[in-house]
């Protein structure tokens, strides 16, 4: 990048006391058009992701799943039959034994209230981003763009703003709260963040995807509203991202593409996962039979965009002909499911529990070898919904298994419905570094998952396939 100090009034004193036939009018006329061009040139529209930092809690709120029932059944009058329904769950959901839990939830007497709820969000929230400016050494001030998105905990003034008061971004900085948008969400806003940096240039822009819990413990007795209490635990993620050419060098990734799908049109996708209060009163989120079947119809519409994108012209030609063969009922075949698993080095989806990565590796043709990042994930953090993909990542980097060239892809899914894809390709070899959730116990994993079953009853009839 540099700076011409030389105006054009300068140039037109220059041309005016030259001699019209001199060479040094020739240079000046060649320079305005060189200039005209660069002016026009449109700046660079690559978004580069500098570094991210997951956020892990202190090892006094590592739960076992007895402690999860016990501290969950202070809060209500729970029934036998809920606390088995809870157990069993928790024993078939892929969850390990030292997820963590918010400090509201571990008090010998819960207490369940607003201020708890903030001190969750300032704890997942600030001790995400300090560590990640702490890797970056990028001065808050710097930072024009901040987009942050937690479901289901909204307040006044929003966790954006919280930031912002904390961190002391500037007046102009373009601040995003997105709430109510599901697990899906913070890869959505890595999409908003890099429209905006696309508009928005030599800018840095800070993507905050979290969720909350110390106000959202389920505490009736409607079992398709018990799986929240599951399933959910603490954690959250703070991404930075730049649009300054000078910031390719010191990134690890650049953003190729971003996709999203919303099916929320369909009546079936819109209330499979839907907030509100049951017959006694009490509010949790129901999760409808329904949801494994337009979970899979919002992946296939999601991954038939991606295709196009990075599938190589021979698997599209394949997938497309045999898409006719079964719409025109030429002939009783399989669905083909294209070899997604060629096109990636790395495949990281939404941990949103052991049926649902089961049945995506079942789909997409995924090996063991490469869903261990999401067990792992899933087995050690549980389900901390937005995200979860950035502790899988956090995983394969902290394994040494992220080199220069290799293509990742993260796929969130969630209510509404809604289903994000995002491709990075790592602009250099990830070494073991600090700042990393997995980094002083990563040499345990991965651990034996073969002794933990799966309960895909409840959501019973499944669509068989994706490809279909």
């Amino acid at each position: 990048m540099f700076v011409v100090t030389f105006t054009f009034n300068d140039l037109l004193e220059f041309m005016y006391h030259s001699n019209p036939n001199s060479i040094a009018l020739r240079l000046c006329l060649t320079l305005v058009v060189i200039l005209s061009t660069l002016y026009i040139v449109k700046p660079s529209r690559k978004v580069f992701l500098l570094d991210f930092a997951c956020y892990k809690p202190k090892d006094t709120q590592a739960s076992t799943n007895e402690r999860v029932l016990k501290q969950i059944g202070k809060y209500g009058k729970f029934t036998e039959e809920s606390m088995d329904f809870m157990k069993k769950m928790m024993g078939k959901s892929g969850l390990g034994q030292s997820t963590y839990l918010p400090d509201a939830l571990l008090k010998e007497c819960p207490n369940p209230c607003m201020k708890e709820a903030r001190e969750e969000a300032e704890e997942v929230m600030f001790g995400a981003i300090d560590e990640l400016l702490r890797k970056t050494r990028v001065k808050s001030e710097d930072i024009g763009i901040l987009v942050v998105n937690c479901s289901i905990f909204n307040v006044v003034p929003s966790l954006s703003a919280m930031i912002v008061a904390r961190y002391k971004l500037g007046e102009n900085v373009r601040s995003y709260n997105l709430g109510g948008m599901g697990c899906s969400a913070g890869l959505m806003a890595i999409g908003l963040a890099k429209q905006l940096l696309l508009v928005h240039h030599n800018c840095y822009a800070l993507v905050v995807s979290t969720e909350n819990i110390s106000q959202n413990c389920y505490i009736g007795n409607n079992p398709p509203m018990l799986f929240a209490n599951c399933l959910f635990r603490v954690g959250g993620a703070a991404i930075l991202l730049s649009n300054r050419p000078s910031d390719r060098r010191s990134s690890k990734y650049q953003l190729i593409h971003t996709v999203h799908t919303n099916t929320a049109s369909s009546d079936r996708s819109y209330h499979c996962i839907y907030q509100e209060e049951d017959l006694d009163g009490q509010e949790g989120l129901n999760v409808t039979k329904d949801l494994m079947d337009v979970a899979i119809r919002a992946i296939a519409s999601n991954i038939t965009t991606l295709g196009r994108l990075v599938l190589p012209v021979s698997e599209q030609l394949r997938f497309l002909a045999n898409y006719l063969i079964r719409y025109f009922h030429v002939a009783k075949i399989e669905p083909y499911i294209p070899k997604f698993k060629n096109a990636f080095d790395h495949f990281f989806p939404h941990v949103g529990g052991k049926p649902v990565l089961d049945g995506l590796q079942r789909n997409l043709g995924f090996s063991e070898a490469e869903m261990e990042a999401s067990r792992m994930t899933l087995y050690r953090f549980g389900n901390t919904s937005s995200s979860s993909v950035w502790y899988q990542l956090a995983y394969s980097e902290a394994k040494g298994r992220i080199k220069r060239g290799n293509l990742v892809w993260q796929l969130a899914f969630g209510s509404g419905f809604k289903c994000t894809s995002a491709v990075w390709r790592a602009l250099r070899t990830v070494d073991h570094e600090e700042g990393n959730p997995w980094r002083d116990e990563i040499h345990q994993f991965p651990v034996d998952l073969r002794n933990i079953g799966s309960d895909l009853a409840y959501f019973e009839p499944v669509q068989k396939d994706i490809a279909g």
